[in-house]
């Protein structure tokens, strides 16, 4: 009820008349944190005291897309290029075994019932602004690079018809792709550019409306014999009850042959990028944490996962950290909350995850984790678009996160020239990274020895 209260009190200190016919809006700008960025990363980020104001910070990067020439900025001892362009809101990257890039050109899927109001109106406004207003093409592509040279050589359209589909996985002569509202799986020929037959359903995947987080990210496990799919909350933090959210803000486990489904982990308000770590066998994630507490608050994590574990989503952040908004409190919950792993900044919108097995990049990024990120909205100033590494040792992170590609946007102007998504390594080793305001797929690999940068 006090999550109504207030939303309801900021669309009466939105309007504040009209002109012209037009409603005249006035959203916060908030002020600008003096904390450096890097108090939100590493195993024991610094969580500043909950600043919550009746009209949140809103400082969205408008997206202008890459001028004629230009690139992102690469680190030391590599080099970027486009491996393909003109593609409509690319968001993540599935490599097959044979060296195929697959993908997915999604979106949000339209919602004839999603919310309304000033607020919505307003949210609805920046994410347009922010290059995410675009209807879906729902659309995976396939782009292939015969001779491994960089430069794609073929690029046909994969699969069609589907509902704001993300994740993908191969397992033997079976394709699955996880769109916002079920897994579906299709008959793969080895070597095919494209699918024309029909796909099956194996299970509903959770997709209640207003369906704020609707990528569903998807990995197997080694034998094939699992799916999980991570799938992200209805909302910020449960302010339309938490009845809306059942079977959100978590990962569940898939037994593709049986059709079945089960809880995996929970209270993780939005995990998108799955990875595995060999050294132990644990399946890590990356997760966009809760927004509207700050600048500062809440830091976006990478975490192992837990079978059965919870997360502290929406009762409480960081372990036992509590949020006092949801209603009614959890402290039940919030005792038995993890404390993730790794923090990777606040609002940064971390989304991809690939781990480094098998990456041709320079020694530093050998062994670690590459992440994808999308870029903030609810700081200033802005955090994130960027990818980054963050190395491990035994299976664990272990070190300061590295920079590999930046540049995406001006700080000066808040355009955003790019938003880096998912990732992926290709068959050469080059890092794959999918940019959906750019609309390019860039490749990142190394400088051979004796060139010059």
């Amino acid at each position: 009820m006090r999550r109504r209260f207030l939303d309801e009190q900021i669309n009466r200190a939105a309007v504040i008349g009209t002109c012209a016919g037009m409603t005249v809006i006035l959203w916060g700008c908030g002020s600008a944190t003096r904390q450096p960025a890097e108090i939100g990363y590493g195993p024991s980020p610094q969580l500043p005291a909950p600043e919550t104001s009746l009209i949140p910070t809103i400082n969205v990067a408008k997206a202008v897309g890459w001028r004629d020439g230009a690139t992102p900025v690469a680190a030391p001892g590599t080099r970027v290029a486009a491996f393909a362009r003109d593609l409509d809101h690319p968001r993540w990257i599935h490599v097959l075994p044979n060296g195929d890039v697959l993908v997915a050109e999604s979106n949000a899927p339209a919602n004839p019932d999603e919310e309304s109001g000033i607020k919505a109106a307003v949210m609805k406004q920046q994410k347009k602004k922010s290059g995410a207003g675009t209807p879906s093409a729902n659309r995976i592509t396939l782009l292939r690079d015969h001779d491994g040279d960089g430069t794609v050589d073929l690029r046909t359209v994969f699969l069609t018809g589907l509902n704001s589909p993300f994740g993908m996985a191969l397992i033997g002569d079976d394709f699955y792709v996880a769109c916002t509202d079920a897994l579906m799986k299709f008959a793969y020929p080895t070597d095919a550019t494209t699918i024309t037959t029909s796909g099956t359903k194996v299970v509903d995947l959770p997709a209640t409306v207003p369906n704020r987080h609707w990528t569903r990210s998807l990995i197997a496990n080694r034998d094939g014999t699992r799916l999980y799919v991570g799938v992200g909350s209805t909302s910020n933090v449960a302010e339309n009850g938490i009845d809306k959210e059942d079977g959100h803000a978590a990962i569940w486990e898939i037994d593709p042959r049986a059709g079945t489904r089960r809880l995996f982990a929970t209270g993780l308000r939005n995990p998108v990028g799955m990875a595995w770590v060999p050294a132990t066998g644990a399946l890590w994630t990356v997760v966009n944490e809760r927004d509207e507490l700050g600048n500062d608050l809440v830091p976006d994590y990478m975490t192992s996962v837990q079978d059965g574990g919870f997360y502290g989503w929406p009762y409480s952040y960081f372990g036992q950290h509590v949020d006092p908004r949801p209603e009614p409190a959890r402290p039940d919950l919030v005792a038995k909350a993890i404390v993730p792993d790794y923090a990777v900044g606040s609002h940064t919108a971390s989304l991809g995850l690939a781990w480094s097995a098998g990456t041709s990049l320079p020694a530093p990024y050998h062994t670690g984790m590459f992440i994808g990120q999308h870029g903030s909205w609810n700081r200033k100033p802005l955090s994130g678009y960027a990818v980054i590494f963050v190395p491990f040792a035994q299976g664990r992170p272990a070190g300061n996160p590295m920079t590999v590609l930046s540049g995406f946007v001006d700080h000066q102007t808040s355009e955003a020239f790019g938003r880096p998504v998912g990732v992926a390594l290709d068959r050469q080793g080059a890092l794959l990274v999918a940019d959906d305001v750019g609309n390019v797929i860039w490749r990142v690999t190394a400088i051979p020895a004796g060139q010059v940068k």
